[in-house]
């Protein structure tokens, strides 16, 4: 019988899943549903679609781990599921991050204005440069994910005893530090976002500093595309940051000895990176946001059609209520 603290757990993790894969859902469907209207894709639409897709595996990989480490931790860490699921996770991840990389250095190219010659000849040459990215990222992640399936996991052991938590030898914590290092190798994708964020600002900067000298104001189309690109890639960074943070100690609890709860906790707020990202995205893009409204418009009419009916004869029960109360009363 699980404690009350696995239920709360449980249901977070649930509840975390359905808006995530909703909200990642939403992406994929609007952007298929363009290109078979269009009959034409866009750079722009494969990155997010990429992303999405990418972000529904991670909260798959994510929620199945924690569940089975939480309900089974023994038999988990003694099999080769949990080699196949790390492994699952280490690809998913990459690719995620990495395609958020290709999606910030797009925002980049296609909305910054900068006179180097190296950047106007990449502006250029956007579209050959992001699906350079893109397919070398992919591949990235998936050597990695295939390095990190050659170490084993068998080094983990659990203590029944103790409530189901991690007990690890120290001599063992070596793989561990290997697992670690190949995960932070998405610092290089990070990287690479914080460094397109750097160069929209100084853009930004520019611009602003032109219209002002110009007098034409200072919220121009232009600048409006700065802001919602720089907002986007702030978000990301942000959430990227507490994602790793929870990762680290993730791995950490399993040096301790009652780490079930650090597991849990860890589980929940890793949960809240791919989830809430997506809906960044979906504001951030006009023409998701636009079929956001649209949706959110049927449902709101939908809703209302629902709405139980007042019988005509409760009806006229209150005009002639109401009748009454209006004449005056006779003396």
């Amino acid at each position: 019988m699980p404690s009350t603290v696995e239920v709360i757990y449980m249901i977070l993790i649930a509840g975390e899943l359905t808006i995530g894969i909703w909200g990642n859902g939403f992406i994929v469907l609007v952007n298929c549903a363009g290109w078979l209207q269009r009959g034409d894709i866009s750079m722009i639409d494969v990155i997010l679609v990429s992303l999405a897709i990418s972000r529904i595996c991670l909260l798959c990989v994510v929620s199945i781990d924690g569940f089975l480490m939480l309900r089974s931790p023994h038999e988990y860490a003694q099999s080769k599921m949990i080699t196949i699921v790390d492994a699952f996770w280490t690809l998913s991840n990459h690719s995620s991050v990495w395609f958020t990389a290709c999606l910030s250095i797009f925002y980049l190219l296609k909305i910054a204005n900068i006179s180097h010659p190296f950047f106007l000849w990449l502006k250029l040459k956007v579209n050959r440069v992001i699906l350079g990215l893109f397919l070398t990222s992919f591949l990235t992640s998936i050597i990695i994910s295939v390095f990190l399936k050659e170490f084993s996991w068998n080094h983990f052991n659990v203590n029944p005893k103790e409530n189901r938590t991690w007990e690890f030898k120290v001599s063992k914590a070596q793989s561990t530090f290997k697992v670690i290092m190949l995960n932070l190798g998405a610092l290089v994708p990070f990287t690479l976002c914080l460094i397109s964020f750097v160069l929209l600002l100084f853009s930004l900067f520019r611009h602003t500093k032109q219209m002002k000298l110009y007098a034409t104001g200072l919220r121009d189309s232009s600048t409006e595309a700065h802001m919602r690109a720089i907002k986007t890639v702030v978000i990301f960074v942000l959430l990227f940051i507490m994602y790793y943070a929870v990762f680290l100690l993730v791995t950490s609890s399993f040096l301790i000895p009652q780490g079930e709860l650090v597991l849990m906790f860890g589980g929940v707020v890793a949960v809240i990176f791919p989830s809430s990202h997506a809906f960044i995205l979906i504001m951030g893009n006009s023409k998701l946001r636009e079929a956001l409204l649209k949706v959110l418009r049927c449902l709101k009419g939908f809703h209302q059609r629902r709405r139980p009916l007042v019988p005509q004869r409760i009806l006229n029960a209150r005009r002639k209520k109401s009748t009454q109360e209006s004449l005056p009363s006779p003396r």
